[in-house]
């Protein structure tokens, strides 16, 4: 049963939502990504996704650097020019923009078993922490990340008050990981947590901690630990790989 089967009256009601005509394939969804941490969340779920149910995809690899997400084809998807968009060929190519959403997207649809989260319903504080993970973390960690990374590295001219500034506040994020992740192997969940999409949707955005000016996560060991154990997964390898 759907995880938001009972909830289907109001996730589903979405008259006028922009719809694309995808290629034809066998796959059901299509991804217009990059080799961002935006991007990679999404092709680890998918990659989670293929290892567990056989779920296929393509990839159209969007080249950021020419501002091709600007284009009048891509806007037509999304307004916002970001990627990453997913195109679900298997309703009526119904597209998706904003990775946490993608996330919530592929989680309704797609994970049958709940295997990469919890049911609304029947599991609503489980649930309602995960939420809180993602938003948290698509609010703050990646927001921050990627303005430090910008003012280090993509800046046209040095302003070393905005590089220290995004930086401190990262490793601010970083210290909150470290308070969640001193008991529990994983963010949300019972117990010591379950490995959900609220990892996928945070483990990309430490990924690239170099980037940001934190050469090191020994300050943080209990981050470092969740980080070292989510790299090892096989979907997470596979999807840091895409696009190719």
């Amino acid at each position: 049963m759907s995880a938001f089967r009972r909830l289907s009256p109001i996730a589903r009601s979405s008259s006028g939502k922009r719809r694309y005509s995808a290629p034809k394939s066998e796959n059901p969804l299509l991804l217009f990504t990059a080799g961002t941490p935006n991007g990679r969340k999404v092709s680890v779920l998918l990659e989670e996704l293929k290892a567990a149910y056989g779920l296929g995809y393509d990839v159209h690899k969007i080249d950021i650097s020419k501002n091709t997400q600007k284009e009048p084809w891509y806007l037509k998807m999304n307004p916002n020019g970001r990627i990453p968009v997913l195109v679900d060929r298997a309703r009526d190519g119904f597209t998706v923009f904003e990775s946490a959403a993608i996330l919530l997207y592929l989680e309704q649809h797609y994970d049958k078993d709940l295997r990469f989260s919890f049911h609304p319903v029947d599991q609503p504080n489980d649930y309602s922490e995960m939420l809180q993970w993602i938003f948290w973390a698509h609010g703050g960690l990646g927001p921050m990340s990627g303005q430090a990374s910008h003012f280090r590295s993509a800046a046209p001219v040095e302003i070393p008050y905005a590089q220290q500034r995004y930086t401190d506040e990262t490793e601010r994020l970083y210290g909150v990981l470290e308070i969640r992740l001193a008991d529990r192997d994983y963010l949300a969940g019972p117990g010591k947590g379950v490995y959900t999409i609220a990892d996928m949707n945070a483990q990309p955005w430490v990924a690239g901690h170099r980037y940001v000016g934190i050469e090191s996560l020994d300050k943080w060991p209990n981050l470092k630990r969740w980080f070292d154990e989510v790299a090892e997964r096989p979907g997470v390898k596979a999807g840091f790989a895409v696009p190719a």
